[in-house]
């Protein structure tokens, strides 16, 4: 039975599935001849569609990155989505007729030069990705695309595609430049705020997937970018715009007018509020574009830079510029894009002196009712050092000697507290320390401070007033809030709020106490002696009040290194209202470009037209009568602006001084030793048509007839050779002769 089935797969049966075999195989041989036909005719078509396909289907998406605002919404920085145009010419080539539709489109629509696009085909030919033009606006990504559409000639435009990207720009161009700071193409934060939260700002990029599925249709899928966060900062641009304008009416003023270069070496302004350490307005000058920050204008008239980014002593011309190398320029730049109000550091003067009256005062050391007799000048050890009045103001209080600036009785201040609590409060004051404002770059102060193993009579004498010991302009106007506040030391900040996208609060970022440096009684009594400043009849900063105002504050004047080389930082630091600080302002004026430069009207004037227009801004009232002179400015100013201003001529201040030396003469006792107005013999000195100053006949002073200061007194003080300010901890200062020796970190 068995058999017979077996029998039954006849030779028939296998005759016919040997053919089946054949035909199968022959079917096979036929596909494979056509897939290599097909392969060697169309292969590098179907290559081309099938890369194109990717780069469309597979794309990277960009994250958008934040906005910075200023305090009322005001757009700072932004970033806008632009496009760049990318070149697939693989396939462009695909078919020859679509080469001079495609190059005529980009030359008439993006101004490409199409010669150049020609030479790239020919010589990539398998290219899938070129970018042709970058950040181009979306008006002319529309205008292509239009051609694109348009039945005739779009059909044969191929090969361009658009890859999305987003540009930073800034609206406002320059303003508040050095409290933003800018980007890289690569959206890197440098300088400022963007450096500062460059992590809160950028977000993380997205991407888009395409595939086939199983119907063989095309699917996508997609991971969205998410972009940054927004911050909104403390600053007010209507404040900052108005900071920036007098800053770069000065520079105006007084450019080309000693010497050819900007209106001073370095101008700067900080204004904040005393109860919360917001700062309002933050600017230096010269400024820069934002958005063109390798723009070589504002370069002109600054200080040339060598390779160590020491001075040379040139100022820069176009010249000069056009002579450097990459190297070269770039150093140049930088110093134009730091911030100068928080990277520079400098021997503040006599804004310094409140800080040494409060201490004292705090600690016990005096009551702030002594007496101390100045002949002008404190004979410490074998060396003399000179107050700003070389005639001498006789007996003077500690309020007097605030109102007048008196170096001789702030060395007698100092002297009664000794070298260890005057070092303990400067570093309670913060000086030597970082203020840890939310901005790139602030500088460390560690080595310009002297401390207790370093310093000795000599130094405490020069400190007291200012002298001998650096600082930054935000680590100076942070502390003096904490004098006129109750004692209350904030940490300075520059933003308030950061959001989402969408506007919702991420982190609030509230005011900051840090300390209490000096008690509210001790507080009192500076802004009462920092009022003298501006309202007594001697007062050094008489200048600085605006008209209808009634403000308080202290003028500064430093000697730079190498001393007497006629060199000074002027400066002034105010307040306002004067019974009930609410807003503190610091302006320095390093080197301004005029041959007698020990007078702080230089930088009063600026503080006096800044206050002019912004406190009305600010709805602080005016509580002083007018004159009829300053009623008519401001009317005339009020035709011009929506805040009003007025300009003054402002009002010379001290000269400092002092190195070796012990302890003078002083009275500390409760009782006020017999005194008498000195004779201001400066009063008869005649005046020198070409300066406006009087000058003494037998010394040639030239002597601001107001106060008696002398402006051209070579050196204050005479000091023995190897001796100068701190520049490292516990070593001797060396003076190379430079002026980055007393001016920068």
């Amino acid at each position: 039975m068995k058999q017979e089935r077996v029998n039954r797969f006849t030779s028939k049966m296998q005759k016919k599935l040997l053919v089946l075999f054949v035909i199968v195989l022959l079917a096979f041989a036929g596909l494979s001849a056509r897939l290599f036909l097909i392969n060697r005719d169309n292969g590098e078509t179907y290559k081309r569609q099938v890369l194109s396909q990717q780069r469309y289907d597979s794309v990277t998406i960009p994250f958008k990155r934040g906005e910075i605002l200023d305090k009322n919404g005001t757009i700072l920085a932004i970033s806008n989505k632009v496009y760049n145009v990318i070149l697939d010419t693989k396939v462009l080539m695909d078919d020859e007729a679509n080469l001079e539709p495609t190059l005529n489109a980009l030359r008439t629509v993006f101004g490409i030069d199409i010669s150049e696009v020609r030479d790239y085909i020919a010589t990539h030919p398998n290219s899938a990705y070129r970018v042709l033009a970058r950040r181009i606006g979306y008006d002319k990504v529309e205008e292509f695309k239009g051609l694109q559409k348009d039945e005739e000639i779009g059909k044969n435009i191929k090969g361009i595609w658009f890859e999305d990207e987003y540009k930073r720009e800034y609206p406002n161009g320059s303003l508040a430049c050095d409290v933003i700071g800018f980007t890289t193409s690569d959206n890197v934060g440098q300088y400022g705020l963007e450096e500062y939260y460059n992590d809160i700002l950028c977000g993380s990029n997205g991407r888009e997937y395409g595939y086939m599925n199983d119907d063989s249709n095309v699917e996508r899928t997609t991971i969205p970018a998410v972009d940054g966060y927004n911050i909104q900062t403390t600053i007010d641009a209507n404040i900052q715009s108005v900071v920036e304008k007098y800053l770069r009416e000065f520079d105006e003023e007084y450019r080309d007018n000693y010497r050819a270069g900007a209106g001073a070496e370095n101008v700067g302004c900080i204004f904040m509020e005393v109860n919360t350490g917001n700062i309002l307005a933050m600017a230096s000058y010269p400024v820069y574009d934002l958005n063109d920050v390798r723009n070589t204008d504002n370069l002109i008239g600054m200080p040339e830079l060598d390779e160590k980014s020491k001075k040379t002593g040139e100022y820069l011309t176009q010249e000069l510029i056009d002579a450097m190398d990459d190297d070269a320029l770039y150093r140049q730049l930088a110093a134009l894009w730091k911030n100068f109000c928080i990277v520079d550091t400098y021997e503040p003067g006599s804004v310094a002196k409140p800080f040494t009256v409060a201490a004292a005062i705090e600690c016990g050391a005096i009551t702030g009712n002594e007496s101390y007799n100045c002949e002008g000048k404190l004979v410490v050890g074998d060396y003399p050092i000179h107050c700003h009045n070389v005639y001498g103001d006789n007996y003077l209080t500690v309020a007097e000697g605030i109102e007048r600036s008196c170096n001789v009785v702030l060395m007698n201040v100092a002297f009664a507290m000794g070298k260890d609590k005057f070092v303990d409060y400067q570093h309670l004051f913060g000086f030597g320390l970082k203020t840890n404002i939310d901005l790139a770059g602030e500088s460390r102060t560690a080595n310009v401070v002297y401390y207790k193993n370093n310093m000795r009579q000599t130094e405490l004498a020069t400190n007291s007033f200012g002298q001998g010991f650096n600082a930054s302009m935000i680590q100076m106007i942070t502390g003096f809030c904490s004098l006129i506040n109750g004692g209350y030391y904030y940490e300075p900040h520059v933003v308030s709020r950061i959001t989402t996208p969408e506007g919702a609060t991420v982190q609030n970022i509230e005011p900051r106490l840090l300390k209490q440096t000096i008690s509210q009684s001790t507080s009192d009594k500076i802004i009462e002696f920092c009022n003298l400043v501006v309202t007594g009849e001697k007062g050094t900063g008489k200048s600085a009040r605006p008209a209808g105002y009634m403000i308080g504050g202290k003028t500064g004047t430093a000697q730079t290194l190498p001393r007497g080389n006629g060199q000074y930082v002027v400066s002034f630091m105010g307040y306002a209202p004067a019974d009930d600080p609410q807003y503190a302002i610091y302006v320095v004026v390093d080197r301004p470009n005029v041959p007698e430069q020990a007078d702080a009207k230089y930088a009063t004037k600026i503080v006096r037209n800044i206050l002019t227009e912004v406190l009305p801004y600010l709805n602080i009232f005016m509580t002083e009568e007018l004159t009829d002179t300053e009623r008519k400015e401001l009317e005339e100013l009020r035709q011009q602006l929506t805040i009003p201003q007025v300009t003054g001529d402002g009002e010379q201040e001290e000269g400092e001084g002092g190195e070796e030396g012990e302890q003078g003469e002083g009275t500390e006792g409760e009782g006020e030793p017999e005194r008498s107005e000195a004779p201001e013999v400066w009063r008869d000195f005649p005046i020198d048509p070409e300066t406006g100053y009087a000058k003494d006949p037998d010394t040639g002073y030239l002597v601001d007839p107001e106060t008696g200061a002398v402006l051209n007194l070579e050196n204050l003080y005479d000091v023995p050779e190897g001796t100068s300010p701190i520049r490292g901890v516990g070593e001797p200062p060396q003076d190379d002769g430079s002026d980055d020796n007393s001016f920068g970190i």
